[in-house]
């Protein structure tokens, strides 16, 4: 298992990634629509483009094949944090949150922000992660809630 900084050349790979995360998340958690809502902005929403191009980045390696990997754009911002359902609950996601959190410190950033989802936020808090608020938002004609969160590193 390899941790490597994001290149342009991984964009494809990082929506497969991004694409099969999404597309395991439970459907009692949120539905077939909402799944296939969430993975369209992979392809439709310029700020997720703007996250793989522009942003501090790291993927996580594993037998030749990325498994995870997570964002901060702007650099005081996780923007993304995504890991392939099968490899999902099994310390994948806190490996690369640990690192993206070490690297935003070294970069003299002190306090990290995020959107994090009904997934995601659990692992936040594990990792000492604060809910500043929940919220309400629409991709494409249905209601996602999610959690504002920061961290103080």
């Amino acid at each position: 298992m390899k941790l490597k900084q994001i290149t342009k050349k991984d964009q494809l790979n990082l929506k497969e990634v991004y694409f099969d995360s999404v597309n395991s998340i439970d459907e009692n958690i949120y539905s077939k629509d909402h799944k296939f809502a969430w993975a369209s902005q992979a392809w439709e929403n310029s700020e997720f483009q703007k996250s793989l191009l522009k942003g501090i980045g790291l993927k996580l390696i594993y037998n030749k094949k990325i498994i995870g990997f997570a964002t901060r754009y702007p650099e005081n911002r996780l923007s993304l944090l995504y890991i392939r359902g099968n490899f999902k609950r099994k310390g994948f996601g806190t490996i690369i949150l640990n690192s993206i959190e070490r690297d935003a410190l070294n970069s003299g950033i002190s306090k990290l922000n995020t959107e994090a989802s009904l997934i995601s936020y659990k692992l936040l808090l594990k990792s000492k992660w604060e809910i500043d608020r929940k919220e309400k938002v629409n991709i494409k004609g249905l209601i996602f809630e999610r959690y504002r969160m920061f961290k103080i590193l």
